[in-house]
Order: structure tokens, then C-alpha cells, then sequence
């Protein structure tokens, strides 16, 4: 039987012991909460290192081209004309992101290629976990176990959106992890900058300032837009040139982005360009994107006053995948905490979800070179079917929202 010593209280210690055996217990007590928190991490750190070493082996035969994107706009924000003017050096694909997502990626630069992958991969995989941890602990109330914590992550992997994600070298685990963290937590009197971070890396966590001010976080809206203000002016003062050619003209080229009818582009406006066999007009893909979107982020907000934030949060998500002119199938990392908090609610939704997600159906139908535009009703159906998927969830999760009495 072993016996654990008691560490006295900052009061207890402060009414009678000197102030170095003061300091001494707290320090034992930080060290024991940063041993215990290595220790919960430990098999997540080393399916990370598994996965970062795989990829960066297989990064010596090329592929991760939008980290390969990342990484040159790292080195051509600093000769700001460069920029957005050429092209990645092997690829040609150019970079697409606003000024202050190429000054965030400088430091990407320093590590070689192959190394600088595997440390990526592996660093989104820790997120991924990060992110899995806190939605389960938000839906489940309850401590998470490493194993079950690592395990989860691992399954996760095998979903579409993250296999194809850590493939592409994308972003879009971390967007995830910043917009998540600054909804969920505990603390609101800084909620909401990671929001407007996020959204200066990449445009599309904006829509989560809107569902900010739908659910009465003024504060946190205001925050967020502030910082996301700030992201901008950074990028006017460090490269003046390169930031007003994007803010005045490539932002509103969505071709510049890729082809919007490719089947990878599972938004309102792809679904829309494949079905009508022609680039929808502004105007109709404004009412009907706007339309969708506007309905699942009220839904969202029904559901975070119900009580449900973890799964309002996810609904929001899907709304800003909706609205986004392009939102690639990597961009639907947010399957992830999705399926983990349907599933207290209703087991075969998740289910069907997961396998939804898992099995890259949209894959299956002709793509490229625009064999999109020929697609059966079948084909139609599968083809777009995250996008479908997407307006099923957010009408479950409003049906929900509706049987379930208000929250205080």
C-alpha cells in the first residue's frame, strides 16, 4: 500500500513554512501535473512521430505540394511582387492565401523539404488529438484516457478529409484546432482573437464571427474582428504591395484558387457549377449559398443555447463549408469532431457519417478535365455527397435543437 504525500495548500504553507519550502511544494506540484500530462500524451506523441516520419520519407519522392505552396510563400513574401506573381517552382501552382498567412509561413523556409514535412504531419497529428481530446471532454464530461485519446486519433486518420489534408501538407487541421479552442473555452474575456487569427491565415473562419453574433458573444466578436483587422494591417506594413494587389483584385478570383467545378470542391457553388453544367452566376450563387448557409448557422445558434456548444460549433463549420465558393474536400476536417459528438446523440448518425466520410465516394465518379459536367444522376448523388451530407446534419441537428428546452 503506498501513501501519497500531501502537499499542503498556498495558505497552509504561507501561515507557518519559510518561503523556500513554500516554493519547494509548489514546484513539486507543477512537476508531478507536467509529468502526468506527458505521460496522457505520450501514445499521441508517438503515432505523431510515426506518421511525420512516414510522410517525410515519402516526401523524397515529391507530393505535399500545398505545403510545398506554404513554403514558397514563405520565402517569396520577403521580395513582396514575387509573391503573387509566380508560381511554386515545380508545380507552377501559385499562392493564394492572404500577405499575413505567407509572413506566418517564413519560418517554414529554414527546414529542408522532406524534414520540414515530417514535422508538419507530425504537429498536425498532435492537433488532431488536441482537438479530438477537447470535443470528448466537452460532449463527454469526462477525462479522457491516452489510449482511447490516441486510438480515436488514429481512426481519425483514415477519414477523407484528414488523410487528404496531411497528403496536401494543408492547413486546415489548425484552423481547426484555433477556432475550436476559442469557442470552447472555459475563459470567455479573451474568446474570440484566435477566431480572427485564423480567419488572417485563411479567409473562411470569418463566418464564425457572424455565428458569434448570433449567439450574443459581442465581446468575443468584436475581439476577433479586431484581430483579424490587425492580421491585415500587418501585412500593409511589412509588404504594402503584395497586400493591396491581393486585397484589390486575386481576392475575388476564385479560379485563381483551382477549377470550381472539380469534384474535390464540395461547396454550394461546385455542387451548383456540376449539376447546371455551367459557372453559376453571382447573384444565384449568392441567394442560394447565402440562403443554405444563413439557415445552418441559425440552427447553430439554436443548438448553442440548447446546451450543445461542441455540437453548434461543428453545425457553424458546416455553414462556412457551404458558403465558402471553394471548400475542398481537405477543408472538411471538421467531419472529425463532428462524428464525435453525434454520436452521444445518435449512434447510427455517426456511423453513417463515419463511413460516409471514410469511404472518398467522391472520388469515384470521371473528374478532371471537366468530366464533372457529365455526371448521371448517380453520379451526381455521390459525387456531391459531402455537401449533401452537410444539409441532412444541420437539418438533424435542428430537429434536436427544437425537441430540446432552452438551456440557462
Amino acid at each position: 500500500m503506498s501513501i501519497e504525500p500531501v502537499v499542503p495548500s498556498r495558505r497552509e504553507a504561507n501561515s507557518g513554512a519559510p518561503k523556500g519550502q513554500v516554493w519547494s511544494a509548489e514546484q513539486s506540484v507543477l512537476a508531478r501535473r507536467n509529468v502526468s500530462s506527458g505521460r496522457r500524451l505520450r501514445p499521441l506523441l508517438i503515432l505523431a512521430a510515426l506518421v511525420g516520419i512516414w510522410c517525410g520519407y515519402r516526401a523524397l519522392s515529391g507530393g505535399f505540394v500545398d505545403l510545398a505552396v506554404y513554403r514558397f510563400g514563405g520565402i517569396a513574401v520577403l521580395d513582396g511582387p514575387r509573391l503573387y506573381a509566380e508560381g511554386t517552382p515545380g508545380t507552377g501552382l501559385p499562392f493564394t492565401y492572404p500577405p499575413f498567412s505567407a509572413l506566418a509561413m517564413v519560418p517554414l523556409a529554414v527546414l529542408p523539404f522532406a524534414l520540414l514535412v515530417a514535422v508538419w504531419n507530425a504537429a498536425s497529428v498532435v492537433v488532431l488529438g488536441l482537438v479530438v481530446d477537447r470535443f470528448l471532454r466537452v460532449a463527454r464530461s469526462v477525462p479522457v484516457s491516452p489510449r482511447l485519446l490516441a486510438a480515436v486519433t488514429a481512426g481519425a486518420l483514415v477519414i477523407e478529409p484528414v488523410w487528404s489534408s496531411l497528403a496536401f501538407g494543408q492547413i486546415n487541421i489548425f484552423l481547426l484546432a484555433l477556432v475550436a479552442f476559442d469557442l470552447l473555452r472555459s475563459d470567455r474575456r479573451h474568446a474570440g482573437w484566435m477566431v480572427g487569427v485564423a480567419a488572417g491565415l485563411k479567409l473562411t473562419p470569418l463566418l464564425f464571427l457572424v455565428f458569434l453574433l448570433l449567439i450574443g458573444r459581442f465581446r468575443a466578436a468584436r475581439t476577433g474582428a479586431l484581430a483579424f483587422l490587425a492580421t491585415v494591417g500587418v501585412g500593409f506594413v511589412l509588404v504594402p504591395g503584395a497586400s493591396w494587389t491581393y486585397w484589390t483584385s486575386l481576392l475575388w478570383d476564385a479560379g485563381r484558387v483551382g477549377g470550381v467545378a472539380y469534384s474535390g470542391n464540395q461547396s454550394v457553388m461546385g455542387v451548383l457549377y456540376r449539376v447546371t453544367g455551367h459557372e453559376p452566376g453571382t447573384v444565384v450563387w449568392f441567394l442560394i449559398a447565402g440562403s443554405l448557409a444563413g439557415l445552418t448557422l441559425l440552427v447553430a445558434a439554436l443548438t448553442w443555447r440548447r446546451g450543445r456548444p461542441e455540437l453548434a460549433v461543428c453545425t457553424a463549420a458546416l455553414a462556412m463549408l457551404m458558403a465558402s465558393p471553394i471548400s475542398w474536400s481537405h477543408h472538411w476536417v471538421w467531419a472529425v469532431p463532428l462524428v464525435l459528438v453525434l454520436w452521444p446523440v445518435s449512434r447510427v448518425v455517426a456511423v453513417l457519417a463515419t463511413a460516409l466520410f471514410a469511404s472518398s465516394v467522391i472520388w469515384v465518379p470521371p473528374r478532371t478535365g471537366m468530366q464533372e459536367l457529365a455526371w448521371t444522376p448517380a453520379e451526381q448523388v455521390y459525387g456531391n455527397s459531402y455537401l449533401i451530407a452537410a444539409l441532412l446534419l444541420a437539418a438533424y441537428v435542428g430537429w434536436i435543437a427544437l425537441r430540446r428546452p432552452a438551456s440557462r
